[in-house]
């Protein structure tokens, strides 16, 4: 006697499982240009390192014998797999099984996937589409009753999916339409990704149209819209981008808060030099340059991984590494705003600054920050409270810290541009100017008696503004050791390894207590 019957039918009822929505459901899928859930995974992950967990779960339909006829399983997969090598969670939507609505889900599969992250300290990859395990208006008539949002136990995946994200990293990728709970558990992730067709919203266009907001899904919540708002990280355009771009975050950050982020082997000459620095930033102090050839320019080839890009982008961030040690980097962007900091880009300051201490990335950021942006749509947009909230995060942090002051350095801001009160390490490079606030101005209102007593107001003002520059040169401040070193531009690579390799032994392993959601 042996178990090849029982075996026998495990086997059909996995077959029933691989079939999803049925033929004609998978077909739409592929003819709208999308995946399925099963096609997602294994393109993911490393080649045949995924291993599905309740596979077989569903809805059976029996005849009169008690055999079973038909499967519908239930529309979420998941499962541990590996990407380079590691350990991972991947939990995804079936859109071809009632387009991933409750009606036709098994809350304990999603809940079990975020409990096996956190528990066996995996980082977890949600591929969510549709509801994501959310409500319909159906569910009232196929269950009877109205469901209570939180009710009895469904508080429960909400403390998992909050705690995962103070533990593990967490990335989401947005595949289709993405509503409600969906919505929520794409944005509940250190780094969310949505293909350019997709679109994600609280709740779709026949709802909002009983506001009298009649939009298609990409006017409600396409990725320019996701993007720009910062509700989303990144849009690509296809599917396949997606998951290079998931893998690749995640090859920057250690499996969970208790380990390191890994040190890769590197080909790149610490010492490198690049000419094209002297060159970088311009004399004119009224002519923009571009920041991001420079951050390619000093850290190893090709590792810039840059996230958040259309959100906040007085502010540059993204995941690099120096001599094979992953860092965080930011920098001002002077095309924008001059590189002012808004309140966005304070927002985006908070929020990646909090990623570092939770993954233990030591941070190095690339100055160039005139001051907090100012005006009427500033002051409304609150911009001081999170500047303030901005510099809170930067003191408040415990990751080695490398500043160089590319060029400006004016203001409230211009203090947030390394923690209070600890050592780190700071740089200058000639080009580097900085103050209380700019002279360009300022001149006017300090010195308006002395100007308009001139018999040449225009040259007055210039005699006075080449007396306060020269007063104002950064080798003035480092006489007085109000700044420690000016460098060779050409010198910063060298310099920013040795900090990686400085920041190396001093990184924490434990439970980062102040990261939090940040949508």
């Amino acid at each position: 006697m042996n178990w090849k019957v029982e075996l026998d039918e495990l086997a059909r009822r996995e077959a029933f499982a691989r079939e999803m929505g049925g033929v004609e459901k998978v077909k739409r899928q592929r003819d709208q240009g999308r995946l399925t859930v099963r096609e997602r995974i294994d393109a993911l992950v490393d080649p045949n390192s995924f291993h599905e967990i309740g596979a077989v779960s569903g809805t059976g339909e029996y005849d009169e014998h008690g055999e079973l006829t038909q499967l519908t399983p239930a529309n979420c997969v998941f499962g541990r797999a590996r990407i380079d090598g590691r350990t991972v969670v991947v939990v995804g939507d079936d859109f071809t099984v009632r387009g991933g609505s409750a009606d036709a889900s098994i809350s304990a599969k999603p809940l079990m996937a975020e409990e096996m992250a956190h528990d066996f300290r995996l980082p977890i990859i949600r591929i969510i589409e549709g509801s994501g395990g959310g409500g319909s208006v159906k569910t009232i008539e196929t269950k009877g009753a109205a469901n209570l949002p939180g009710g009895i136990g469904g508080n429960r995946a909400y403390r998992y999916t909050t705690e995962n994200m103070a533990r593990v990293p967490v990335v989401a990728l947005g595949l289709g339409s993405v509503a409600g709970l969906g919505a929520a558990r794409l944005v509940a992730s250190h780094y969310s990704i949505m293909t350019k067709n997709s679109a994600m919203f609280v709740a779709g266009p026949p709802v909002v149209k009983r506001l009298g907001q009649d939009l298609s899904k990409q006017e409600l919540g396409g990725a320019e819209i996701q993007t720009r708002a910062g509700a989303v990280d990144h849009a690509v355009e296809t599917e396949e981008e997606a998951f290079v771009c998931a893998r690749r975050f995640l090859s920057y950050l250690p499996s969970s808060v208790y380990e390191l982020p890994p040190t890769l082997a590197c080909n790149d000459d610490p010492e490198r030099a690049e000419d094209s620095l002297m060159k970088a930033v311009p004399r004119s102090r009224r002519q923009v340059y571009k920041m991001r050839p420079i951050i390619e320019a000093v850290v190893d080839n090709g590792s810039f991984f840059e996230v958040a890009q259309n959100f906040g982008r007085p502010i540059i961030v993204g995941l690099a590494r120096l001599e094979g040690r992953a860092v965080l980097v930011l920098a001002g962007d002077p095309f924008h705003y001059g590189g002012s900091w808004t309140a966005d880009a304070c927002q985006k300051v908070v929020r990646w600054v909090d990623f570092a201490e939770t993954f233990h990335l030591p941070i190095v950021y690339l100055m160039d920050c005139p001051g907090f942006m100012i005006g009427l749509e500033a002051e409304k947009a609150a911009t001081i409270r999170h500047g303030v909230r901005a510099m809170a995060a930067v003191n408040q942090s415990t990751v080695p810290w490398c500043t160089v002051i590319v060029r400006n350095s004016f203001g409230v801001a211009g203090v947030v541009h390394q923690p209070a009160d600890r050592f780190s390490i700071r740089y200058a490079w000639p080009s580097a100017y900085w103050g209380s606030l700019p002279l360009e101005g300022g001149i006017e209102a300090a010195y308006r008696a002395e100007i308009d007593a001139a018999d040449n107001p225009a040259a007055k003002l210039k005699e006075i503004e080449d007396r306060l520059n020269k007063l104002r040169s950064p080798f003035r401040s480092a006489e007085k050791f109000w700044v420690e070193e000016i460098i060779d531009p050409r010198k910063t690579r060298s310099l920013l390894c040795e900090f990686a390799r400085l920041a190396e032994p001093l990184r924490t392993v434990g439970l980062a207590p102040n990261m939090a959601i940040r949508p």
